[in-house]
C-alpha cells in the first residue's frame, strides 16, 4: 500500500479499522483511474480478472460480508449460474456505476460499524466447507477479514494495471492527486 493511513485518535479502534478498510478500497478504485471501459475489462493475463471485473466483485464482497453481519438479505448475492457475473460488468453497466455503488455500499459499511454497541459483538458464518461449522465471528473480524479481502485484489489489481499501461501503485496515487 502506497498512502499513508492516518494514525486514530487514541483508542478509536473503530475509526482505525474503517480507515484501513478504506485505504485498501482506495487501492482497487484507482487501479481503473484514467482507463477507458475497453481498457478495465480486458484480460492481460492468464488469468481471467479485469480491473472492472475486480471492481464489481470487491463491491458485492463488500455488500455480502455487511448483510452476514446486519443478518439481512443479500440483494446480490450470487448463485452457481450468477457466481461468474460478479467478476465482469454485464447488461449496461459501468464502471461510474460500480463505483457509486460501492460507495454506497462502503458508507452503509462504515455507519453499521460505527454504530454497533460492541466491536466484540458476533454474527454467524454461512455454512460453506471453509468454515467451522455453527461459528461466530465478531464485527472486529468482519473489520479485518474486509482489509484481508480487499486487500488481496488490490494486489491482483496493481498486477492487471502494469500489465496494462505499466502504471504501478505510486504512479496511480500521484494520477489520483493530479485529477483531485
Amino acid at each position: 500500500m502506497v498512502t499513508h493511513v492516518p494514525a486514530e485518535a487514541h483508542g478509536d479502534e473503530r475509526g482505525a479499522l474503517i480507515s484501513f478498510v478504506e485505504a485498501q478500497r482506495g487501492a482497487v478504485r484507482r487501479s481503473v483511474l484514467g482507463l477507458t471501459e475497453e481498457q478495465a475489462a480486458t484480460r492481460p493475463s492468464a488469468s481471467e480478472l479485469s480491473l472492472s471485473g475486480l471492481l464489481k466483485h470487491v463491491a458485492e464482497t463488500e455488500l455480502g460480508w455487511l448483510r452476514l453481519a446486519q443478518r439481512k438479505p443479500n440483494e446480490k448475492e450470487r448463485t452457481e449460474d450468477t457466481w461468474s457475473d460478479s467478476f465482469r460488468l454485464v447488461d449496461g453497466e459501468t464502471i461510474p456505476g460500480v463505483l457509486a455503488f460501492w460507495d454506497s455500499v462502503a458508507r452503509e459499511t462504515d455507519d453499521f460499524v460505527r454504530s454497533v454497541p460492541s466491536l466484540d459483538d458476533t454474527f454467524p458464518l454461512p455454512e460453506a466447507p471453509w468454515y467451522p461449522k455453527d461459528a461466530a465471528v465478531s464485527m472486529r473480524w468482519l473489520m479485518l477479514h474486509l482489509v484481508e479481502e480487499i486487500g488481496r485484489h488490490a494486489g491482483h489489481a496493481d498486477i492487471i494495471r502494469e500489465s496494462l499501461d505499466g502504471k504501478g501503485a505510486f504512479d496511480l496515487v500521484a494520477l489520483e492527486h493530479e485529477a483531485g
